[in-house]
């Protein structure tokens, strides 16, 4: 089975292992995944994430954020930009999501980041998917 979407592939893990109310979840490792895990963490929708080995292959664990209530902090993930449809912005159109609650996750020159980063910085680039 060949994998045409690892990036959708990743949200769609956290997003099972969220409404399922798993502690963990472990995804294949690449460096985008590990790019994006750092803006999750950085933002305040996951604890952390690990590095694992498993003979050949490598993993990544993320730890879920939980509230009191054990609601996941994380309450939707979307991917925007595709393989048969990518999504480009300029760095006058990046997209507030949810009024400013959530977050972009963006693909730029300077590397992944979240939209309110890219605004800062006033850069562009690859809108990858929204976290809210």
């Amino acid at each position: 089975m060949t994998m045409t979407d690892p990036i959708a592939d990743m949200f769609t893990r956290i997003r099972n292992a969220a409404s399922a109310r798993h502690d963990n979840v472990k995804v294949p490792a690449s460096k985008v995944k590990r790019a994006v895990a750092d803006v999750l963490r950085a933002e305040g929708f996951i604890r952390g994430y690990a590095d694992e080995e498993e003979g050949p292959r490598s993993y990544i664990n993320l730890s879920i954020m939980y509230d009191q209530d054990h609601r996941a902090v994380l309450g939707g993930i979307r991917r925007v930009s595709r393989p048969g449809l990518r999504v480009y912005v300029g760095k006058g159109e990046i997209p507030r999501v949810y009024g400013g609650l959530g977050i972009a996750i963006m693909s730029t020159s300077q590397g992944v980041m979240s939209g309110r980063e890219a605004w800062r910085r006033k850069i562009g680039g690859e809108v990858l998917g929204y976290v809210w």
